[in-house]
């Protein structure tokens, strides 16, 4: 049995890169969601005019990996006090977005979201939100970080996420 989870924290490419390092992560999907531009464009998306996020869409397996343990991995490799930006990122196309798939999820987040508040001086501001639907990016943005390693911005933004991601969830990484 497999479930979904969607997430938006900045450039699609590093969370992509970060959640494909846990164990029970099935897939990891790069994409465009919360808007209201039907089947955009990478370049429409960047435009901030169609009020999408870059998200990725993960599936998972629940018996393995647990939907609160992604939120624990998505909020570790983000700053969610960031409105509207991450690290050079600018605009709301790189917000900080919990689209959630049902109750449960919602439910979830947002007592996430809660309790992250008393651990940052500032006001946590990822949007919670149902996702009504996800539109897969382009093909040349799906697993950009293992194919593009080498590149200037993979190497300054993904790859600490992705080190990070080992470092501190070791013990998720590699369970089947």
């Amino acid at each position: 049995m497999s479930e979904s989870a969607t997430f938006g924290g900045g450039c699609f490419w590093c969370t992509e890169a970060a959640m494909k390092e846990l164990g029970g992560v099935q897939s990891v999907t790069s994409g465009y969601a919360g808007g209201h531009t039907e089947d955009p464009t990478y370049r429409e998306v960047c435009s901030g005019q169609t009020g999408h996020a870059e998200v990725v869409q993960v599936t998972y397996d629940p018996e393995v990996l647990a939907y609160d343990e992604l939120l624990e991995v998505f909020f570790a490799t983000h700053d969610p006090t960031q409105l509207n930006r991450q690290g050079p990122d600018v605009g709301s196309q790189y917000r900080s977005i919990v689209l959630f798939h049902d109750e449960t999820q919602r439910e979830q987040a947002a007592a996430y979201i809660d309790a992250l508040d008393s651990e940052y001086d500032d006001e946590v501001v990822t949007e919670l939100a149902p996702l009504e639907t996800f539109y897969r990016a382009e093909e040349k943005h799906q697993d950009y970080f293992e194919k593009h390693p080498n590149d200037a911005y993979c190497r300054m933004h993904a790859a600490p996420k992705v080190e990070k991601v080992r470092e501190k969830f070791a013990a998720k990484i590699g369970e089947a």
